[in-house]
């Protein structure tokens, strides 16, 4: 196995949330679930805080050295926020992007949560580059790097991917679509499944 990657630690956490947040602000269901681009970023920067605090309860968020790119994976039987976390995320969203938008992200994530296979899996919740390191292969040599740690254990994986641009990524290291969620936006994001080797 490679030493691309690390576990991410609280002394990450700014970086991690600097990361995918410029990760993010142009993606096709995140983006517009912020509609006012001069505020995008910091808002979305408060969302992305309350979940990487919440994945760093587990050993499976990894990052490339520099935290040029972010991997969170949440192990079988783990949750992405618990409830009280939940709670804080509709209240910061209400806070910093007002009541809407606080709404929509809690459809999107309600959808994605419906959709959850039965059988156990580590769920990619979040995988993502920093703008400045885009097109170096850092996401997916982290991404490549991870899932070797899943083979290593024979888990099951599992992604939204909320891009398609990236589908044909995700299937080069053999996940497969599974199916589809239309979000509140009216985005079509494609659920894929890798199964444990």
């Amino acid at each position: 196995m490679s030493h691309s990657s690390r576990p991410a630690t609280p002394a990450d956490l700014d970086a991690v949330v600097s990361t995918l947040t410029s990760a993010f602000l142009r993606d096709p269901v995140w983006g517009p679930v912020f509609p006012d681009e001069g505020r995008r970023g910091r808002q979305m920067g408060e969302l992305w805080r309350v979940y990487a605090r919440g994945a760093l309860r587990y050993p499976w968020t990894f990052v490339t050295p520099g935290v040029e790119a972010v991997a969170v994976w949440i192990p079988p039987g783990g949750v992405e926020l618990t409830e009280e976390e939940e709670r804080e995320r509709g209240a910061v969203m209400e806070k910093v992007a007002g009541a809407e938008v606080a709404r929509a992200v809690e459809e999107t994530e309600a959808g994605f949560g419906a959709a959850h296979p039965e059988e156990p899996f580590f769920h990619l919740t979040i995988l993502g580059t920093h703008a400045d390191h885009r097109g170096k292969g850092l996401g997916m040599a982290l991404l490549s790097d991870t899932l070797a740690r899943l083979d290593a254990i024979g888990a099951n994986a599992y992604l939204e991917s909320t891009n398609p641009a990236n589908d044909r990524r995700y299937e080069s290291v053999g996940f497969v679509p599974r199916g589809e969620i239309v979000t509140p936006g009216g985005r079509t994001v494609t659920t894929m499944w890798r199964p444990a080797r």
